[in-house]
């Protein structure tokens, strides 16, 4: 089953995956005249902008939502294996991925705010809508709604649940299996309360998860920072083959760089449009810009504090193609979470190894239930035509048996069942956003005129020619007639 699983890995991850990954990135920035800098000052004035409905979460909830899937183990473990195998130089390509994915986030979200529905009282949207609607592709749609339930629900909550094991079981010596059925009964509690209770829960654990991690890393950094211009050096002089220990495994840096980078902010991979659709906003191109902001968050913020407590405190190994070592800093502990562990232990005795436990604990939980709500999503899609509301249940029992099962299986099978997830839900995606860029920029300039003209930006899809925006086209209509009768409308009544 492994050798079958890394096969298929191999053809999913190859060169073209790669190069499809960075060259959308950047094409998307170009196009946008770099829009991820243009309006870095609006991406965190929109992030507290607007207010939840009956129907929908706030920007700021939906930004949480995203960020409880981008932010897990990919920036502790994910980072770590990325060092492992591509050296130090892989960072680099990790940032590169950020940078240029927040422009590919802009548009996949954008478009997942373009083409979403009213399903049941909740908004609902994500690549799957956007493609029967943008592109009149509904076997596309389908595929990528199947590979998404399959990939959220199945495949990648396993590589969460696994770090999580492990990580406590090295800290306090917890036993997986207990870990396993404490993560399965808490993960029901929430998946089976609904969107409100994942956004609220999202809400609250996301900003405390990830801000205890960076200050920590920065204090590490802080202890050491005499040594941060020399490993500064190194990752960009490993990630161009110019420091001679790592210049052969220049290849491996750029690949375990881009493939590290898209597993942990997901930009492009198609999962952040689904909670980006749930926002209750005036104008799609306000919540894409939000998004875009959450991908720096993740990788620029998270993961780089990861990579600099590991390089400035020499905690990490590297290893040759054929699995020699090039750099040893640490000895017998496999590539993950322990190295991070180690790394604290070793300058805060008796706490570090905890703490890392702990983060991790909030980033991968958060993470699988965000999966959930991604799989759950895309069942919602289907049901529009089939109809079977038990596929939902069907999907919550997987799932925390999913989870249940990666806290005992082994690190390197969850990785690679992850990793064939990730990589063909990457493939649909990009190509799908790839045809529907036009829409987006369209989105782009409206948002930026109506600014300039010191407006707040409402959309109207049928004055830019934007076709089967159904939601957009109901609601408009609802608030003109509000304004016809004397009275005011709310998002909420007219969809």
């Amino acid at each position: 089953m492994n050798e079958l699983v890394n096969t298929l890995n191999e053809y999913v991850w190859s060169t073209a995956l790669i190069a499809l990954c960075l060259g959308t990135g950047l094409y998307f920035s170009i196009r946008s005249r770099f829009l991820q800098v243009r309006h870095l000052r609006e991406m965190t004035r929109l992030m507290m902008d607007g207010k939840s409905s009956d129907q929908g979460v706030s920007s700021f909830q939906a930004l949480t939502m995203t960020l409880a899937g981008r932010v897990g183990t990919g920036n502790i473990a994910g980072v770590a294996t990325a060092i492992t195998f591509g050296g130090p130089g892989a960072v680099f390509w990790m940032w590169m991925v950020a940078f240029l994915g927040a422009s590919s986030a802009f548009v996949e979200s954008t478009l997942g705010q373009v083409y979403k529905e009213s399903i049941n009282g909740q908004y609902r949207g994500g690549p799957a809508f956007y493609i029967e609607k943008g592109l009149g592709m509904k076997w596309y749609a389908l595929l990528f709604a199947f590979v998404t339930i399959f990939a959220t629900g199945l495949l990648l909550p396993g590589v969460q649940a696994n770090s999580i094991a492990e990580s406590l079981k090295t800290a306090a010596g917890v036993d997986t299996t207990i870990t396993g059925v404490l993560l399965a009964i808490a993960l029901a509690f929430i998946i089976f309360g609904g969107v409100k209770r994942i956004a609220t829960f999202a809400e609250v654990v996301v900003p405390f998860m990830a801000l205890g991690y960076i200050v920590v890393a920065c204090i590490i950094v802080a202890l050491h920072i005499e040594q941060l211009p020399s490993v500064l050096a190194l990752i960009f002089k490993s990630a161009f083959g110019l420091e001679a220990g790592f210049g052969a495994i220049l290849g491996l840096a750029i690949q375990w760089g881009v493939k590290r980078g898209v597993y942990s902010n997901e930009a492009g991979q198609g999962t952040g449009p689904h909670a980006s659709s749930a926002a209750e906003v005036s104008h799609p191109a306000k919540q894409g810009l939000v998004q875009g902001f959450s991908v720096y968050v993740d990788t620029l913020f998270v993961c780089s504090a990861t990579a600099f407590m590991l390089l400035i405190t020499g905690q990490y190994n590297v290893q040759a193609p054929d699995g020699s070592p090039m750099f040893t800093g640490i000895q017998g502990v496999a590539a993950g979470p322990g190295y991070v562990q180690t790394a604290l232990e070793n300058i805060l005795p008796g706490f570090g190894s905890l703490f890392v436990a702990i983060a991790l604990l909030f980033f991968a939980f958060t993470t699988i239930v965000a999966y959930y709500y991604i799989a759950e999503t895309n069942i919602a899609y289907i049901n529009r035509t089939v109809g079977r509301p038990w596929l939902t249940f069907l999907l919550k029992i997987a799932l925390v048996g999913s989870t249940f099962y990666g806290t005992i299986r082994t690190a390197d099978a969850a990785w690679a069942l992850g990793d064939l997830g990730v990589g063909l839900m990457a493939w649909l995606n990009i190509v799908a956003i790839l045809l529907m860029r036009n829409t987006a920029f369209k989105c782009l300039r409206d948002y930026e005129a109506q600014k300039a003209q010191g407006k707040d930006p409402v959309f109207d899809p049928v004055a830019l020619g934007i076709k089967n925006a159904d939601y957009w086209v109901g609601r408009n209509a609802g608030l003109q007639q509000g304004k016809a009768n004397g009275g005011t409308v709310t998002a909420e009544t007219t969809s």
